[in-house]
């Protein structure tokens, strides 16, 4: 095959004294790579065919840094990925991105695989499912990997250090802001002498490493976006890959990382778009064959404005101590950035098995998705009436014993199916069960909350009545026969009634409290709240 193409190159003219190719396999792919000689004396590879064989299985990965809790618009990153790992039978990993190390939460790392599992989103392979072929999972843990590669692109001219000082390129930076132009690094270390780079390796010298770009005028297919140009060679600096402190920077260890762990897929938020066609000339840098890219679309609040990670709301574990459901969790985010029919509704609650069948990467959406919390309230509420409907008795005891967990004398004996269900109109979350608005009905703080209107006289003749009536219509019949022989105003009564029965002033009808906690409950509390 090789001979082939040789003769087919060379026929065309593409062959010549300064110009030769090399023909690779690597990992299951073809490369093809020509390589010219230029005038300065480098050498420069670009890739001509890079072709993945189309049976290469899917495996995607998601990358966070372990630098706080996870949010939602993080998640949103790693569930689209799962999606779409287990729809095409491919492999879902999860990397710890944690080069920087001034940014590091202890824990942090942990607590990412254990949500992701709670969300029921595990990841295939990981720092705790380490199969042994592509790990370590942990990019702190990978730092000989990145030197390797370092090395070659030192050595085959793609890459250079740079020992220019902070001070240097400070002044580089405010030079450029004054002339209102990009602060594109101006090469000055690409430039050095093998004699000036060893004098300066020898004492010591800090240094950090950048990659050269080259033109990237043709772009590149994005999964979600279709074609996109953006030319880093002529709007920006050859970035930095290699840190003084050793570490690498996103962009050199994402591209070994992903390569090395025989990525097949990167689908990642919108912001990293930019950066792509940096990534795709390290690819061609390195001799490897890219992944196919897809960028997700932002995130945004509300009003438009961008998300950020240090809203609170947003963060998943918030989300999980107000007892949201990760069903729910899961439905909502597939809410903002599409990847589904637009029959998809609200009403629509999906486990993760059918999220699976329905996703469509195809039809992601490009325009930025709204974060809408009262949203994720509505599912929530629909998954828990599906829950009631479908299963009710396991659901009952689900309530009765996260109310027990927070009020172990509450009385959930007491005609618990039809306060759940008279309370499913009420609530987002079970939480909100132990809510102070919705504790009468568990018999908890009912008693003296706030001060009564009418006499006590006047309240134990109330009590007399309603003992002595059948039902509630025959009461307020009563009270207010009662209220017309004393001159009394029956609004008042059934107020400081209310409060006998809840605790409170306000709240919902009387008649909905009696149905709800049932004739000798009411009395009881009525007693209990004078004595």
């Amino acid at each position: 095959m090789a001979r082939m193409l040789h003769q087919y190159f060379k026929n065309g003219g593409l062959l010549n004294t300064s110009n030769r190719f090399l023909l690779q396999q690597r990992n299951g792919a073809l490369n093809l790579y020509f390589i010219q000689r230029q005038n300065l004396g480098c050498t420069v590879i670009r890739s001509c065919v890079n072709s993945r064989e189309q049976s290469s299985p899917v495996r995607v990965r998601f990358a966070p840094s372990p630098t706080g809790e996870l949010h939602l618009g993080g998640f949103r990153t790693a569930l689209y990925n799962y999606l779409f790992a287990k729809k095409h039978g491919g492999q879902f990993l999860l990397r710890i991105e944690d080069t920087d190390q001034t940014r590091l939460v202890p824990g942090a790392a942990q607590k990412l695989e254990t949500i992701l599992d709670w969300l029921h989103t595990p990841p295939d392979e990981s720092p705790t499912k380490d199969r042994g072929e592509a790990g370590p999972y942990v990019q702190s843990q990978r730092l000989h990997l990145y030197n390797k590669e370092i090395n070659e692109m030192i050595a085959n001219g793609s890459a250079y250090r740079c020992f220019c000082t902070e001070k240097r390129l400070e002044i580089l930076r405010k030079e450029s802001a004054k002339m209102r132009v990009p602060n594109i690094y101006d090469r000055r270390c690409m430039n050095l002498t093998e004699s000036e780079i060893e004098e300066k390796l020898a004492s010591r010298a800090s240094f950090t490493v950048r990659f050269k770009l080259t033109p990237f005028q043709e772009g590149f297919k994005d999964m979600v976006y279709g074609e996109v140009h953006h030319d880093v060679h002529s709007l920006e600096g050859d970035p930095i890959i290699m840190k003084s402190d050793g570490y690498p920077t996103y962009h050199l260890a994402n591209v070994v990382d992903d390569h090395l762990m025989n990525i097949s897929h990167v689908l990642r938020g919108v912001e990293w778009q930019v950066s792509t066609p940096k990534h795709i000339l390290m690819y061609r840098a390195l001799g490897w064959t890219p992944p196919q890219f897809g960028h997700l679309p932002l995130i945004l609040n509300a009003d438009g404005s961008k998300l950020s990670k240090r809203q609170n709301d947003m963060h998943i574990r918030t989300l999980q101590e107000a007892s949201y459901d990760p069903v729910a969790i899961l439905n909502f985010v597939t809410l903002l950035g599409g990847g589904f029919d637009k029959e998809y509704s609200l009403k629509n609650i999906f486990t993760t098995e059918e999220l699976i069948t329905h996703f469509d990467a195809s039809k992601i959406n490009t325009n930025g998705g709204r974060i809408e919390m009262e949203r994720l309230a509505e599912i929530n509420n629909n998954l828990l009436k599906q829950k009631f409907s479908s299963n009710k008795n396991e659901f009952l005891q689900e309530c009765k014993a996260y109310i027990l967990a927070s009020y172990n004398e509450a009385d959930v004996n007491t005609n618990l199916e039809v306060k759940i269900s008279w309370a499913l109109d009420r609530i987002k979350t079970i939480k909100d069960l132990i809510k102070s608005e919705f504790l009468f009905l568990w018999n908890i703080n009912t008693t003296c909350l706030e001060e009564f209107t009418c006499d006590i006289k006047v309240l134990s003749k109330v009590i007399d009545i309603f003992s002595k009536s059948n039902d509630f219509k025959s009461f307020q019949n009563n009270i207010r026969k009662y209220c017309k022989e004393q001159n009394l105003k029956m609004p008042m009564i059934m107020k400081d009634v209310r409060i006998m029965l809840t605790g409170k002033s306000e709240g919902p009808p009387i008649k909905e409290i009696f149905d709800l906690i049932g004739k000798d409950s009411c009395l009881q509390r009525m007693k209990i709240s004078l004595s």
